[in-house]
């Protein structure tokens, strides 16, 4: 069945199926699979890969394929998954998407991001249908028709190569069926349009101070009883693999030694994972193995520059973020990469200080917030926390220091201004307390009747006006913009007059003036808070507006702040 779709889309030019032509007009596709230990970076390896391949000129796509039942990771917990990523068109998606989008310019969709829940709940809805005549449906053939069907969504004429991650470790049964479905699909495209790529830990001992290939060669044989032959071997390693160490992993692994690739952990920035495959000529083994003769030379000329200037900055400041979910790294993961990025377009260090709220109402931690020298709230969903952030605001407000809130980051700088400027003691959202006398941030009403909790926030691209003159402004260079929300609450509009007239100003509002998506303080050095997440648009080639504005006015503080020691003292 697949085929014959293929055959369907590439054949509107009616090139003979066998001819040269139509082989390098098919779309080729690569699939990366992870072995021996999780974690090991298969998104931001594909997402190398992916840098590369558009670095030669090509037209990719790319696609996350995730194990879990869930239809989305959006009502999973940051502690588990990391933080969810929104996409223009409102899908809520695996953080390795966020990857996708700072590597490369691949445009992503609903149909980049596939779980074992998505597939089953369309299969599942099929057959309600009536639409397997009457078949038992089963994994095989069903289930991984189903899966190649979500892979061939992203082939397209114009589309020189699709990269599939393959979420998990191979060994485990949640990613079988998807395994199975790699296999199938180059039976169904033909073998020379597919390229296996599979990424292994090669553990140094420190007592015995030797690498291990044993655990590759293992990952490598569960591959291969699947029946799936890597093309290529990516090797996460912290030490060199000596030329011996190679041969021996080529050897029991079946493929040429120069398809053994060594992938060090990277010392200063994730940022060098792609000059690292570069090296090692990776590219040229994926252009020569699908035969993509199209592809031109390679040219990471922005990219270099980006890294030079990242390596060499003219100042460091200190950003402290102030999160409810700040002990996992990866829950505010597109928020540390933004300011990353804005960093380095102000040729500035930003070293990130990661503060839990529930430990802000410490005398050391506030000692902490007053040195910073900017203070960053994100988003996040529950009452925990929340008193912490709100103290948060207050201390970057009152000592003058530049901040930026964003989505709950937002809420709380409403709530802190109502109650200590605007004298609402007990302001409050309705999410935290339905009973408050002053409801300033409420539920928004066509989220009322809503019941269940997956998918059915305000999501995806979204426009707003910016006021003239503002900062929002003066960021951005324009005046109309789309950004990605995901939220349920905003600001209450019946108090709109009563935080004009103490000196609030709405820079930024839906284009019918109704839902308030930026705030700002005129009489602040930087304080900006928006209902969005700006970090979501965010890359190192071209930082976000708000984070390059953020980050330089942290840098400006710093510079005072030395300014005023040498000459005043402490």
């Amino acid at each position: 069945m697949l085929k014959k779709e293929t055959e369907k889309l590439f054949s509107k030019d009616k090139i003979p199926r066998n001819s040269k032509c139509w082989r390098e007009k098919m779309t080729k596709h690569i699939f990366v699979t992870g072995g021996v230990v999780s974690s090991l970076g298969k998104g931001l390896t594909s997402a190398s890969i992916g840098l590369l391949l558009e670095s030669r000129g090509l037209s990719i796509r790319m696609q996350k394929l995730d194990p879990y039942i869930n239809v989305d990771p959006g009502t999973m917990s940051p502690y588990q998954h990391g933080e969810v990523y929104v996409l223009d068109d409102g899908s809520e998606t695996d953080l390795d998407l966020g990857h996708y989008e700072r590597f490369t310019s691949s445009p992503l969709s609903r149909d980049s991001n596939w779980t074992t829940g998505q597939i089953y709940q369309r299969v599942i809805e099929k057959e309600r249908r009536g639409g397997y005549l009457g078949q038992t449906v089963q994994v095989i053939p069903h289930i991984t028709n189903e899966i190649k069907s979500c892979i061939s969504r992203l082939s397209a004429p114009n589309v020189d190569v699709v990269i599939t991650e393959i979420g998990g470790t191979v060994g485990d049964i949640e990613s079988l069926p998807f395994l199975e479905a790699i296999r199938q699909f180059s039976l169904d495209v033909g073998k020379e349009n597919c390229l296996y790529i599979h990424l292994t830990l090669v553990p140094f001992l420190k007592a015995a101070r030797e690498l291990k290939t044993k655990p590759t060669q293992h990952s490598v044989g569960q591959l291969r009883q699947i029946g799936i032959q890597p093309d290529i071997v990516v090797c996460r390693t912290e030490q060199r693999l000596s030329k011996d160490d190679c041969d021996k992993i080529a050897l029991f692994c079946n493929v040429p030694s120069n398809c053994v690739i060594e992938e060090l952990d990277a010392d200063f920035s994730i940022y060098e994972v792609p000059l690292a495959l570069v090296e090692h000529k990776l590219d040229d083994l994926i252009t020569k193995r699908l035969n993509l003769t199209q592809a031109g030379q390679l040219d990471l000329t922005c990219w270099q520059d980006f890294l030079q200037r990242l390596r060499h900055p003219d100042i460091e400041v200190t950003i402290a973020v102030v999160g409810k979910y700040a002990k996992h790294k990866d829950a505010y993961k597109s928020i540390y990469e933004a300011l990353v990025h804005g960093g380095i377009e102000n040729h500035t260090s930003v070293r990130i200080l990661r503060i839990e709220s529930e430990t802000v109402d410490r005398e050391e931690t506030q000692l902490l917030l007053k040195k910073a020298d900017g203070i960053l709230l994100p988003g996040g969903f529950g009452e925990r926390g929340v008193e912490g952030k709100i103290e948060a605001v207050q201390i970057a407000r009152e000592n003058n220091i530049p901040f930026f809130g964003i989505c709950l980051g937002m809420q709380c700088a409403v709530i802190e201004y109502a109650r200590n400027v605007l004298g609402m003691k007990e302001a409050n959202s309705t999410e935290f307390d339905r009973n408050t006398e002053f409801p300033v941030i409420c539920l928004m009403d066509e989220q009322r009747s809503i019941v269940d909790m997956g998918g059915t926030m305000r999501l995806g691209a979204q426009p707003t006006t910016l006021a003239k003159e503002s900062r929002a402004a003066k960021a951005y260079g324009m005046l109309d913009i789309e950004e990605r929300h995901r939220h349920r609450y905003e600001f209450n509009y019946q108090y709109r007059d009563e935080f004009i007239n103490a000196g609030m100003t709405f820079s930024g509002t839906s284009p019918d003036g109704k839902l308030v998506e930026i705030i700002e303080l005129d009489n602040h050095p930087w304080f900006l808070a928006v209902q969005y997440h700006p970090e979501f648009k965010s890359q190192p080639t071209r930082p976000h507006p708000l984070f390059r504005s953020f980050v330089k006015a942290a840098a400006q503080h710093r510079v005072q702040n030395v300014f005023d020691k040498k000459n005043f003292g402490d």
